[in-house]
């Protein structure tokens, strides 16, 4: 199994940062990871790898998308200034094209949905460009499905706030939660 080494000294660890507010897949990843010869820190919100940041810059980073309080997106740009080679892959159970778009032109070298194991993580963390074996599909989205996109837009628009985006969508604020609480339509 290959390990993700940065032009550094070899006495030196990789460092990583893993967001995640689910504690079991942090332990299971940072475990994995730690296997691999990565140096790993958990945060599980955004204050929490925030403050992290404030001392310490990773050279590769997990971030889950959805998390209490503002949503992990928020970090790309934070980690990018600490570290600007930074290698950031963003994780989600509820894959949208609007926040993959909005991830990869915040810095995000990929995006992928949850259920990911180390060895897929460390593999989309050495991705340089996409995948021309992947044929474009010719399936069209389901109205479900349409929908639930238009809503992560709004929803990445309004920098993951559930309020500024049920007003902006002329929806009572737990109508929207009930609808992100759900999976996304299959397209």
């Amino acid at each position: 199994m290959d390990t993700v080494s940065p032009a550094s000294p070899p006495d030196r660890r990789p460092k990583l940062l893993l967001v995640d507010d689910n504690e079991i897949f942090c332990s299971t990843m940072q475990r994995a990871f730690g296997q691999r010869g990565y140096e790993v820190r958990l945060a599980h919100n955004v204050p929490q790898a925030e403050a992290l940041l404030k001392s310490w810059s990773p050279e590769f980073a997990v971030l889950d998308l959805r998390l209490p309080g503002p949503a992990g997106l928020t970090l790309i740009p934070r980690i990018k200034a600490a570290s600007p080679d930074a290698r950031v892959v963003m994780l989600t159970g509820y894959a949208s094209i609007a926040t993959a778009i909005e991830a990869i032109k915040l810095g995000a070298v990929h995006y992928l949905a949850k259920p990911v194991d180390a060895d897929e993580v460390e593999a989309a963390f050495r991705r340089a460009g996409g995948d021309d074996m992947v044929s474009p599909s010719e399936s069209l989205f389901s109205v479900h499905r349409l929908e639930w996109e238009h809503i992560q837009r709004v929803l990445t628009e309004h920098r993951g706030n559930i309020s500024a985006t049920a007003r902006a969508l002329h929806m009572h604020r737990r109508t929207l939660q009930r609808k992100l609480n759900k999976h996304p339509a299959p397209s």
